[in-house]
């Protein structure tokens, strides 16, 4: 193997030679010209001739040299002899004489050293045979070329190799990590093990096993692999003369240095250039050799991509002269003294020359990598703040930068800050408004933030611009939308509406055609107690199912043999209420025979109460009664079944646009007025506007006020007219109950004394007229405003706490001013009336009103009435009946009048002060009040009629059989009631323990003398409103049964600390009041009955 290496070496040589020789040729030409016989030498043929021979030997160099790093090198066998060298016959040609060229020409000069075609051929063939080792002659040629004989390859087995299973899951097992404690101190040695030494560097990198700023150097081979130069045999390297090793190397005394010493590796083209050419050295890196010398044939593709593959690393060519000498190690400090290892930094400089940076440098030489970029870093931040003196710690900023390289992130400016022993100095100036700019690149950094704040100002205007704008179209788009949408919707819910009017009215026709038929046959009347009132009206009340519910003595039509009722109830009753009002409903036969029985009555069949399955869905809408039962098909339904054959109507409270909705569902008709005439004539001023048309006495004042300006000029107007009047009301429109009422004394105003003797000076008659009244007005108008701030109070204080809330609510909504009676004794009393669908009118009810914490809110009533005379009264309600149907209204309505004596004639007026349009408590409790007793009330005669108990007649001794029962006379009966009792401690009792209670204490109704005590149960689970009446032989006893009822049950259920809150006071000391009048009045007639009787 070494002889074939000898060979290859000297055919390079040879090779080399000749082409420094065609090149010393080639140089010599241009120099000579030879002239002879009158013809001059052609050199251009030569000059091409010579061209070629360099083309063919530069072909045959890359030939030889593709060759050389192809051959496969095999160590010779052990026992084989040394073969003796053969060297390569020399060619030498003789530079000194040129040939006479002109001898020598002929047409073949220029194809002298250049093989055929054919061998070009055949030698391309072999190449392309030997660089495929796949060829089926590779192995011939090869051994008939080298004498290289490839072993035989054996053949492959037959037969398909075994297919094996598919391994699912992880093939390799679990890899070690290294420890945190371990990955934060580069200075532990990882717990490597053997398996993990096998899986590579790549892996333990990727682990952690070896840190990512590790500074990995590799032990150096003994031998470096590497092209082998080509030396001549004929001349071994020497030393040199100048005495100068070639960098590195040595010159010793013992003689030239073999060029095959181990351990050297010697360039003989380097040393033959210093025998041949003077002056040149290899340690010299200017110097340049001369043109005129042998100029080595610039490489192929193809030795370019093997020189590229065997090329050694620029380190190592550079020094390929020097012996390879073993790098010294480095010897890291003892861990102990990094404690000192701080060093200055100036003006943004580190001096690498400083022992301080040095030792830190030593100290850290194995992790330096990411220390230096640290230090860049933080010398730049220094630099950009100007900051003049900083001291780093190196232990700080080794942890920041090792810390830093391992989590894969970036240093931040106060990080590295942070490293620094004076970092409160450093932070300090760093943190100076515009210190930034008085760094380095500070005035580039100023343009750049000036123009950035500019920018970001007009992109963020030009962005808040299109946002606003963006904002506002989407806000056009969808209030567009929805104003689209609601359009549609109250198209679509007016043409509904449209259509439930039309057919309430086309059934109201046929109710009003065929009502004596429907009166006198087999009906179903239709309860549903609804509120209808306006929506903020509804919210602003308080329990709005309670008071929804306090009609329950509607079930008491069922006195009447052909009468179904059907009662929809604003809250779930519980059984217990059931089995109450099912008792108390059983009770009329035994009333009627006046003998109480067990035995219940046919009539508690005949009625149902329902609730709406959508009672539950809407807790806190506050809808009103039919629009919950409008949401409730299953009830409706309901409804439907038991309707079902039999003439019905609806009978309802407040009407609503929805109870046209649900009486158009049903396909009945509805007792009762349009809701919205029902909601125009319920109104203060509509009121007022029927009453006038009805030609009754109403007071004084004025309605339809919607303006301060307004209330200022009426109020001014009507106190002037009527000085006499020292309480003025304002009530507003929407309001009932009580609830939308203030009140003004003008006795408070100094010119009100004034102006009495005005009204004195000039009499009634000449007081009407504009001349009389000029002064008073104007002194009025002036002192008005001031009066009704101060002195104005709103009767219901829980709902408008001021007069500031009253008056914005009055403005708003509209109200009246009216005087109130001027007189200290006034009697309000209510009137319960019927216009039936024909036109005929029946007065249900009166009653005089009882007031509670104020004389202008009526908490129950005394029945029949007995302020007014019945004639007087009938009269009044019939003219107002009759005004309400002209204007369309029928059905149920209350009139609320009050009497008082005139200051000045003593005679008694009557005014109508309000009108309700709907079913009052009072007529509810009027109905269980008839079947309880069996009566009649005659309003007409102002008198209640109850059959007598009968009495039993004893027969003579002689006359012997049962004793004979004989009718007793018709008797009268007082009756008290209330619907609006609360108390808060009711909420604690059960109704069962509350009725033994009242058993105990004496509170009962009894059947045979058909007097006693009633109660109306409301609600089964809050229980703490109920409704009492009271029924004895005059109105002074039942007004005292009544107010001894209150005390008793007040102070059963009630301690000294805990009373609870209650009406019940407020209701005792009322009917002490009228007791006290009653008994005033009889003491004032029984002298006048005694003088007549004389």
């Amino acid at each position: 193997m070494a002889d074939i290496i000898k060979n290859t070496d000297e055919v390079g040589n040879i090779l080399v030679k000749v082409k420094e020789d065609l090149c010393q040729l080639k140089q010599t030409l241009t120099r000579v010209t030879i002239q002879g016989a009158g013809e001059t030498v052609d050199i251009q043929a030569l000059h091409t001739a010579i061209r070629r021979t360099e083309n063919g030997l530069r072909k045959r160099a890359e030939e030889y040299l593709n060759a050389v790093n192809r051959q496969v090198l095999t160590l010779p066998a052990i026992e084989e002899g040394e073969k003796p060298n053969t060297q390569a016959a020399k060619w030498k040609p003789q530079l000194k004489t040129v040939p006479d060229l002109r001898l020598q020409r002929s047409p073949d000069f220029g194809m002298a050293g250049r093989p055929s075609p054919g061998e070009q051929h055949k030698s391309g063939l072999r190449m392309k045979v030997m660089c495929n080792p796949a060829h089926p002659a590779h192995r011939a040629l090869l051994h008939e070329q080298y004498g290289i004989r490839l072993p035989g390859a054996s053949p492959r087995k037959g037969g398909s190799a075994q297919l094996q299973k598919v391994v699912h899951g992880p093939t390799v097992g679990s890899l070690a990590v290294v420890p945190a404690a371990q990955r934060n101190n580069p200075y532990l040695a990882p717990p490597l093990s053997q398996n993990d030494m096998k899986t590579g560097i790549s892996s333990l990198l990727e682990r952690g096993l070896i840190p990512a700023a590790a500074q990995l150097i590799l032990e150096q081979p003994p031998v470096r692999p590497e092209v082998a130069p080509l030396h001549a045999r004929d001349k071994a390297p020497s030393a040199g003369g100048t005495g100068q090793g070639h960098r590195g190397g040595e010159t010793t005394g013992r003689g030239p240095v073999s060029g095959r010493a181990v351990g050297e590796r010697m360039d003989l083209s380097l040393s033959l250039r210093e025998e041949l050419e003077p002056g040149y050295s290899s340690c010299d890196p200017s110097w340049q050799a001369p043109i005129q010398g042998p100029v080595t044939p610039p490489p192929s593709v193809t030795s370019k991509r093997s020189a590229t593959k065997h090329r050694p690393p620029p380190a190592l060519t550079s020094s390929r002269l020097c012996p390879i000498m073993p790098e010294p190690l480095l010897v890291m400090e003892p861990l102990g003294s990094s404690k000192n290892l701080s060093f200055t930094i100036l003006n943004g400089q580190v001096e690498e020359t400083a022992p301080e940076f040095s030792r830190f440098k030593r100290h850290y030489c194995l992790s330096w990598g990411s220390l230096a970029g640290a230090l860049r870093r933080l010398t730049q931040v220094l630099r950009e703040y100007a900051v003049p003196v900083a001291v780093v710690s190196g232990p700080r900023m080794a942890e920041l930068a090792q810390g830093g390289e391992l989590d894969g992130g970036g240093l931040s400016s106060g990080d590295l800050i942070s490293t620094l022993l004076n970092q409160e100095e450093v932070w300090e100036i760093v943190r100076r408004p515009g210190q930034r700019y008085r760094g380095e690149g500070g005035t580039e950094a100023a343009a750049v933030a000036i123009q950035t704040s500019w920018r970001c100002y007009r992109v963020r205007s030009a962005y808040l611009r299109y946002r606003r704008q963006k904002w506002a179209a989407g806000v056009i788009a969808i209030s567009w939308l929805l104003h689209a949408q609601m359009a549609r919707t109250r198209k679509a819910l007016q043409a509904s509406r449209q259509r439930h009017l039309e057919n309430f009215r086309s059934r109201a026709e046929h109710l009003a055609a065929n009502w004596k038929h429907i009166r006198s046959s087999r009906r179903s009347i239709i309860h549903i107690p609804s509120l209808g009132r306006s929506q903020p009206l509804r919210f602003s009340l308080k329990d709005l199912d309670m008071q929804q519910g306090t009609q329950l003595g509607r079930l008491c039509d069922v006195r009447d043999e052909n009468v179904e009722v059907i009662y929809v109830s604003p809250v779930a009753l519980g059984e217990e209420m059931q089995q109450y009002y099912s008792r108390l409903l059983g009770l009329q036969g035994a009333v009627t025979k006046a003998e109480p029985g067990d035995t219940p009555t046919p009539s508690v069949q005949r009625f149902t109460i329902l609730t709406p399955d959508a009672l539950g869905y809407f807790p806190t809408h506050s809808m009103c009664l039919s629009t919950l039962l409008k949401y409730s098909p299953r009830t409706l339904r309901r409804i439907k079944n038991l309707i079902r054959g039999k003439p019905a109507y609806i009978v309802g409270g407040a009407l609503h646009a929805d109870d046209l909705d649900v009486a158009d569902t049903l396909g009945v008709p509805i007792l009762g007025p349009e809701p919205a005439l029902a909601e125009l004539y319920s109104t203060k001023s509509g009121s007022r506007r029927v009453f006038s048309s009805a030609g009754v006495a109403l007071p004084p004042g004025h309605g339809d006020i919607y303006t301060l300006q307004q209330l200022y000029d009426a109020l001014s107007q009507l106190i002037t007219d009527h000085l006499e009047v020292e309480r003025w009301l304002l009530k507003v429109d929407s309001e009932f109950g009580g609830r939308g009422t203030a009140f003004c004394d003008v006795s408070h105003m100094s010119c009100y004394a004034w102006a009495l003797k005005e009204f004195r000076r000039y009499g009634p008659d000449r007081w009407s007229h504009a001349w009389a009244q000029e002064q008073v007005l104007l002194k009025v108008q002036e002192e008005l405003p001031s009066l009704l701030a101060r002195h104005a109070q709103p009767v219901n204080t829980s709902h408008y706490p001021t007069w500031d809330n009253f008056l914005q609510h009055f403005l708003r909504e509209g109200g009246v001013v009216e005087a109130y009676p001027p007189s200290d004794s006034v009697t309000c009393l209510t009137v319960d009336m019927l216009i039936e669908p024909n036109g005929e009118v029946s007065m249900l009810s009166c009653g005089d009103q009882i007031h509670g914490s104020s004389v202008l809110k009526a908490m129950g009533s005394s029945v029949p009435q007995a302020s007014v005379c019945p004639d007087t009264l009938h009269a009044i309600c019939t003219h107002i009946a009759r005004a309400c149907h002209q204007r369309g209204v029928i059905g149920h309505f209350s009139v609320d009048l009050a009497t008082f004596l005139h200051p000045r004639t003593l005679e008694q007026q009557v005014w109508a002060i309000d009108l309700d349009l709907c079913y009052s408590d009072q007529l509810a409790m009027t109905q269980l009040l008839l079947m309880m007793t069996g009566g009649r009330l005659d309003c007409r005669a102002s008198c209640l009629e109850v059959p007598a108990p009968p009495r039993e007649v004893r027969p003579a001794r002689r006359q012997r059989g049962p004793a004979a029962v004989q009718p007793a006379p018709v008797t009268s009966r007082y009756v008290v009631m209330s619907s609006r009792l609360r108390h808060t401690n009711l909420s604690m009792v059960h109704y069962s323990v509350f009725f033994q209670m009242c058993k105990a204490q004496g509170v009962g109704f009894d059947i045979k003398e058909r007097q006693g005590s009633l109660f109306v149960l409301h609600d089964s689970s809050r229980r703490y409103s109920l409704g009492m009446l009271t029924i004895a032989e005059d109105l002074q006893g039942a007004l005292l049964t009544f107010a001894r009822n209150l005390s008793v049950i007040h102070q059963e259920i009630s301690a000294p600390n805990m009373q609870g809150q209650t009406n019940f006071k407020e209701l005792i000391r009322d009917i002490e009041g009228i007791l006290g009048v009653t008994v005033e009045n009889q003491a004032s007639s029984s002298p006048g009955e005694d003088s007549s009787a004389s």
